[in-house]
């Protein structure tokens, strides 16, 4: 597996463990938490791989910011969360980063 491809499902799987947080009620339901714990587990053994090949910084935040941009996206999208201007264009800026970054990277 390519680290990029690595990363960028690392960074799904960041978005995924946020959203199973909303639904395990505080840890207190069985199947989100275990759902959650797995996609934890799953996305940090992928950004492990990541980082065998991938410069630290750029693959940290390349993940944190994939984790970030869809998770405000899910909000928005499935919980009706405010989609301002200033909002998106925060989003964008945050975008622009990473794909800046990518460009720049050795790898």
């Amino acid at each position: 597996m390519s680290a990029w491809l690595a990363l960028v499902a690392a960074g799904l799987l960041e978005i995924a463990w946020a959203f199973g947080l909303k639904y395990s009620d505080g840890l207190t339901r069985f199947w989100p938490t275990a759902a959650t714990a797995l996609a934890i587990a799953l996305s940090f053994g992928l950004m492990a791989v990541a980082l065998r090949s991938l410069p630290f910084g750029t693959a940290y935040v390349v993940w944190t910011g994939i984790g970030a941009v869809g998770s405000i996206l899910v909000g928005i999208l499935v919980y009706s969360e405010p989609a301002d201007p200033i909002r998106l264009l925060c989003l964008t800026l945050i975008v622009a980063g990473m794909v800046g970054l990518k460009l720049n990277s050795p790898v």
